[in-house]
């Protein structure tokens, strides 16, 4: 796939994302030699203790690197912007990691607007797919892309590729694996989009194995551990989930503890019948918690205003007074 820079470059294409999962499918696309006539990005990002440096984002950044004209409409019905959106005359949009457009957007162009999405949809609309599958213990996810019509998510489906999801997988590494299968999706996509021999599938049509499964927002609330209500294979499963970003957490003596891996412990775990929340530890080497049923043992994690670190370096300098966590 790809097409040489010497010659016509094709379709015009308009890419529109964000995050770092946007950058690898724009990457390939502008060395392949696809004629990107603009990118859409979301407006700077105010970051700082006092909010006022502005962040771009990692697809801005990279447009801007390679002179692509880059666009940050506060809203997308903004008739200046769409008069702009317009100019560019655009055969195709391809978004990757965005947000949900207006129809009067992603009707524009003549070939249509399709999405790269990290789930196989039906499975996991929404915008936190890949967190989501892992916190349910999913062995499998993968990538679709799909036309983007007035619902999220529900348009019909052009291409999915299955992936597994393996045992010790956390975000970062299905998030990364998804990045590059994905990146070579949008190129497919684009290749027969434009080629004219794509037979998108309605999402009613495709087989489901079990009940949908929605994917919505992660928020600081979701992600704290609920020791009396998961069992220890939940806990796993949820820390994997939220690691290393957001991260799961709990509290230890009223602070927020941050827990980026666990082990799940086999056989008895804590011995004693205790309380959900309870911790063990020899001060040393190991700090055990009792879940709804079994414990795991924490083996990397963040207290509040210092660095990740593994277990043996945060018992060095702790001094747990608290029997339980929250």
């Amino acid at each position: 796939m790809g097409k040489d820079k010497d010659l016509a470059q094709g379709i015009r294409i308009i890419y529109m994302g964000t995050p770092d999962f946007a950058v690898e499918p724009l990457r390939r696309l502008v060395e392949g030699g696809y004629n990107i006539v603009a990118v859409i990005t979301m407006p700077d990002k105010p970051v700082g203790r006092h909010h006022d440096v502005l962040q771009q984002s990692p697809v801005k950044q990279y447009a801007l690197a390679h002179d692509i004209p880059v666009l940050q409409p506060e809203r997308l019905k903004d008739e200046a912007f769409l008069e702009e959106l317009r100019s560019y005359k655009a055969d195709l949009q391809v978004v990757v990691a965005f947000r949900m457009l207006p129809e009067v957007v992603w009707a524009m162009p003549r070939l249509g607007t399709f999405n790269l999405h990290a789930a196989l949809l039906p499975q996991y609309r929404g915008a936190a797919p890949i967190n989501w599958a892992i916190i349910n213990g999913d062995k499998e996810t993968g990538i679709t892309t799909f036309f983007l019509d007035h619902d999220i998510d529900t348009g019909q489906v052009i291409y999915r590729e299955a992936v597994p999801i393996r045992e010790d997988d956390d975000v970062e590494a299905v998030h990364d694996r998804l990045m590059m299968l994905g990146a070579d999706l949008v190129l497919k996509t684009v290749d027969d989009v434009e080629s004219g021999v794509v037979k998108p599938i309605p999402q009613s049509q495709l087989k489901v194995d079990g009940p949908l499964r929605p994917a919505p927002k992660i928020f600081k609330e979701t992600c704290q551990i609920r020791w009396a209500e998961q069992t220890a294979r939940e806990v796993y499963n949820f820390v994997r989930g939220l690691s290393p970003y957001p991260a799961a957490w709990t509290t230890l003596d009223g602070t927020m503890l941050k827990i980026y891996k666990v082990k799940e412990v086999k056989g008895e775990g804590l011995k004693a019948k205790v309380l959900p929340g309870t911790i063990d530890t020899d001060g040393k080497t190991y700090m055990r918690i009792a879940c709804k049923e079994g414990s795991v043992d924490i083996l990397s994690l963040q207290l509040a205003g210092k660095k990740r670190m593994a277990i043996e370096d945060f018992l060095r300098g702790a001094h747990i007074n608290a029997e339980c966590v929250k």
